[in-house]
């Protein structure tokens, strides 16, 4: 992953990871004063009350933005319940207590269209390339509850294949409907897979190359 660039003020400190950032605008929208990126330096975390700018940045669905509180308040804490929602024609996006390959967040955007040059990240080539998939499919017809609500979801990328998911994990379209509930899964990153979001093989027949875990430590 790239190494986010921080903006501290007086009351907050943001952390912006441009590797990672899908271009919702939500930060834009909702906070203009605070995020401009027609304005050098682009962030001014001094222009909104901390608890504003932590309430926007949590909106922020690929985990590009997250914050420090320098002034006691509270931290972000992850949801209760895992969740996978299935973005149309885009990535799923995860929100919960996650180690993506090998890294604790709360916020991931995950590709699925098996373009993206961050890897497991999306890093919005799904538009370019013209990908297309629901973000409404048939439910899978698993509704297994998982492990306790907290529990870690761990996301870990096979080699040239899919993202196992191991822990609790609901998944869902992207209004909110159940798709799928259950403890392990192998998701789809190649873009090729008749069974979206699940992969079903096909990265093996399209040659699909994407690494495996990165080695973590020194």
């Amino acid at each position: 992953m790239s190494k986010p660039r921080s903006y501290p003020g007086t009351a907050i400190e943001i952390r912006f990871d441009a590797g990672r950032c899908i271009h919702a605008r939500n930060c834009y929208l909702k906070l203009p004063q605070v995020f401009d990126p027609g304005r050098r330096p682009w962030v001014d975390p001094d222009a909104a009350p901390a608890e504003e700018i932590a309430a926007m940045v949590r909106t922020c669905p690929s985990g590009a933005l997250t914050y420090a509180r320098r002034d006691g308040g509270a931290e972000e804490a992850p949801p209760g319940i895992n969740r996978m929602a299935l973005l149309e024609n885009g990535p799923n996006a995860l929100h919960g207590r996650l180690v993506v390959d090998g890294v604790q967040m709360t916020r991931a955007t995950l590709c699925r269209c098996g373009q993206s040059k961050a890897m497991p990240f999306c890093d919005h080539s799904h538009v370019e390339a013209g990908f297309r998939a629901t973000g409404e499919p048939e439910a899978s017809g698993k509704d297994a509850p998982g492990a306790d609500p907290g529990a870690v979801l761990e996301i870990v990328p096979c080699e040239n294949g899919p993202l196992k998911a191991r822990g609790p994990l609901e998944i869902t379209s992207g209004t909110g409907r159940r798709v799928h509930r259950g403890t392990r899964a192998f998701l789809c990153r190649c873009g090729q897979s008749k069974n979206k979001p699940f992969c079903d093989g096909s990265h093996k027949a399209a040659g699909f190359a994407a690494p495996g875990p990165q080695e973590k430590g020194g």
